[in-house]
């Protein structure tokens, strides 16, 4: 159940640089405990005692049945009124379940109905309620002659209960089971009157709804009574909800039943609201407001080496290093003497052609197929450069400067006719050439600008930062903020394409589809069937569009970081209200982030953690999920809370009923299970008394077993006078049909 009162306070939190080992709740949720036996004893009893007015008992809760005899002190039965029916066709035959016993079965599950109308304590399944009424009477042992119920019933119902359900409900219990007599309850006015109640003001806060009833000398005013449409299922739906929005990509299985047990276990009010939820993610104390819950996972088994391994490897990978340095050492020593023995043959060579005659060069170059001369001594350059740099690179020293000759375009002047073949292709080559030549010293002289260029800029920006610091630093500033907003449009977006039903993934996949199809919707710009795409610049922008691969926009990231990363050296250096504390670095730092605090709670979050990624941090939900009885706007219900309804009832609408108002402030009587809440009686009492005046007498009390006491009060009121007179019997049912009904104090009325 809920933290009660009497629960002991939380001890006080740790430091925040002391933070413990993270305390792990597993998840509970409905589940088959064991089979319930026949009871007949209590029908044995119950038939000796039929003189003394014994009958058969049953509170028919929207969250539980439970049922038994009304000379005992608890309830033989309690079960979930939900059932199950299917035919297994291998077999060839049908299954029926009822309550608990639903769980024990896969298939079962999913059959499963519920007796009662989805967040209401209105019956509307009738053959589900008629089989939890079979369960009930079998368990209980009785066999009446022709297989009837021979044995009193008393019933509990919901406020203002329908007509129709409950005509049909006497209708079953009188046909079907053939019952001597049925007398209906509301379950909160037996809890009442269990507690010895005469004049207050109940508040039954349930499964389905709340409700508040005034009552005056023991009977209850139902036209004063008020009900707000929130109780424990509606919790508990609310409580998923805002676990699925916090973990959209929970990879456990989360259900109705678990939050159910997560409201109960978990969840409470809050003293002061506001003030709690405002502080309630700060980092002190945190580790004991936010539980854990841990679902089952399989976590990746990764083989821990000890040291010894772990140094065996490290001296092997050094000797492995240790051995390719050597053979590549001996690989460069042996190239090297290659390369010197080609120099010295080629010198060699250009020492003998110096006597040779035109012919024999010819025949000595083509032979160690060089073209001419000039390439032999091209040949012989190259080589000596390369020795000199791979003697430089072993032996350390400044590296050789390569020697840069002025370019030959001496046979650009000369007229074709004037040379022969040779010397065409040689002043093809040098044409070759000099274009070469000018683009470098293009492209030399454009980067020498470009240096002067940003040269310029820093003296400008500098000149501006002395001239002007506050300007100068307010560029900084604007500057920085649209780097961040840049990247979190980026950040954004990838998420988006992430999600394949986002508007980004959407356009991604219409572009690319656009771009394979060979009739694109794109309208042509010029007209006609020629594709003229990449004729606009803007074109090209959609492939930047569709790339989300890997290292796809690596660059603009890369340029974003380091501009932001000198924005913020700048800042740091010349803006004395610019700290370290002040950089994106330390506003994504989890241990300041709010996002992670109630995501992940007050630790580090491993992302590679199966077991991590199968937790769920509960923290705001906490408390918040609880306040809505007391301000029902929270969860978009359009609805007073609970405390305004109490006052309006006190203060207005029991104005002309008799009785002063001070007899029903002194027992404002609290029943039903979502009132268990820890401080769910202290927010009553401290909400009441601002409408109230200072002297006026305020007592609220909560029921002994505001669970049971429902069935205990109807256990205590059956076999009693009032009940022998609020009972319809099978002959008044006979005679005036199956909408005759007889009011009560403790019932509802005739409408």
């Amino acid at each position: 159940m809920a933290p009660s009162a009497t629960d002991p306070p939380a001890q006080a939190s740790t430091p925040e640089n002391a933070i413990p080992p993270a305390q792990l709740y597993t998840p509970r949720e409905s589940r088959f405990e064991k089979f319930i036996e026949v009871q007949a004893d209590g029908y044995q009893e119950a038939k000796a005692r039929r003189d003394q007015g014994a009958a058969i008992v049953i509170d028919n809760g929207s969250s539980a049945t439970r049922a038994g005899w009304s000379f005992e002190a608890a309830p033989r039965l309690n079960l979930v009124p939900i059932y199950s029916r299917y035919r297994d066709r291998k077999l060839g035959k049908t299954y029926s379940f009822v309550g608990a016993d639903v769980y024990a079965d896969t298939t079962a599950r999913g059959h499963m109905r519920n007796a009662f109308e989805a967040g209401s304590g209105i019956v509307s399944n009738w053959d589900v309620m008629e089989s939890v009424l079979d369960y009930v009477f079998i368990k209980l042992g009785i066999d009446g002659a022709n297989g009837g119920v021979d044995v009193p019933i008393v019933m509990t119902e919901a406020v203002a209960n329908l007509a129709y359900s409950r005509k049909t409900m006497t209708e079953i219990v009188f046909e079907a089971y053939s019952a001597p007599s049925l007398a209906f309850g509301i379950d909160s006015l037996f809890s009442y009157d269990y507690n010895d109640g005469k004049t207050g003001l109940v508040v039954s806060s349930s499964h389905s709804s709340t409700h508040v009833i005034p009552v005056l000398n023991s009977k209850a005013i139902l036209t004063q009574a008020t009900r707000l449409n929130w109780g424990g299922s509606q919790s508990a739906e609310y409580l998923l909800k805002l676990l699925r929005l916090k973990y959209p990509t929970f990879p456990g299985k989360l259900n109705s039943s678990q939050a159910e047990y997560m409201l109960r276990d978990h969840c409470y009010l809050s003293q002061e609201y506001d003030q709690e939820l405002s502080k309630y993610l700060d980092w002190t104390g945190l580790e004991d407001r936010d539980h854990v819950i841990q679902y089952p996972y399989t976590e990746e088994v990764i083989v821990q080496k000890s040291e010894e391994e772990l140094a065996r490897v490290a001296e092997k990978r050094k000797e492995s290093g240790r051995r390719l340095q050597e053979q590549a050492a001996k690989m460069r020593l042996e190239k090297l003497i290659r390369k010197e023995q080609e120099l010295d043959y080629y010198r060699d060579l250009q020492n003998r052609l110096a006597n040779e005659t035109k012919k024999e060069i010819k025949r000595m170059l083509d032979a160690e197929e060089l073209k001419d001369e000039a390439a032999l001594e091209r040949t012989i350059k190259e080589l000596d450069k390369s020795i000199r740099k791979a003697r430089t690179k072993d032996v350390g020293g400044p590296e050789v400067e390569e020697e840069v000759e002025e370019p030959d375009f001496s046979l650009l002047e000369i007229a074709d006719d004037q040379l022969d073949e040779a010397g065409i292709k040689q002043k093809r080559h040098q044409k070759l050439m000099k274009s070469n030549h000018e683009a470098r010293a293009r492209a030399k002289a454009e980067k020498e600008k470009e240096k002067a260029r940003i040269a310029e800029e820093q003296r400008v920006d500098e000149e501006k930062r002395e001239n002007n610091l506050e300007g100068w630093l307010q560029e900084r500033r604007n500057a920085r903020a649209g780097l961040i907003q840049k990247i979190k449009d980026r950040d954004r977006l990838k998420a988006d394409l992430g999600n394949r039903k986002s508007l980004a993934s959407q356009i991604r996949m219409k572009s690319i589809a656009n771009l394979a199809s060979d009739t694109p919707t794109k309208k042509r710009r010029r007209g006609g069937d020629d594709d003229n795409f990449g004729a606009n610049d803007d074109d090209w922008g959609v492939y930047r569009q569709i790339a989300t691969g890997d290292g796809s926009d690596d660059e603009e990231e890369e340029d974003l970081g380091v501009t932001l990363k000198t924005l913020e050296a700048d800042l740091l250096k010349y803006d004395p209200e610019f700290t370290d504390q002040h950089t994106l670095d330390a506003q994504t730092d989890w241990t300041k982030s709010l996002v992670h605090a109630f995501l992940r709670g007050p630790r580090p979050f491993d992302l590679k953690s199966q077991g991590e990624a199968h937790q769920l941090h509960l923290n705001v939900e906490r408390i918040r999920v609880p306040e809505v009885v007391f301000q029902p706007s929270i969860a978009g219900l359009d609805q007073a809370g609970i405390v305004e309804i109490a006052a309006d009832i006190l203060t207005q609408r029991l104005s002309g009923v008799g009785g002063s108002q001070d007899a029903f402030l002194k027992d404002i009587f609290l029943t039903g299970g979502s009132s268990l809440f820890l401080n769910f009686d202290e927010r009553l009492r401290e909400g009441l008394r601002a409408y109230l005046p200072a002297e006026a007498p305020l007592n609220v009390r909560r029921a002994k077993d505001s669970v049971l006491d429902p069935w205990r009060g109807a256990a205590k009121w059956a076999g009693g006078e009032k009940w022998k007179t609020a009972a319809v019997t099978r002959d008044e049912y006979l005679e005036k049909g199956a909408e005759y009904m007889k009011e009560h104090d403790l019932g509802n009325a005739y409408s």
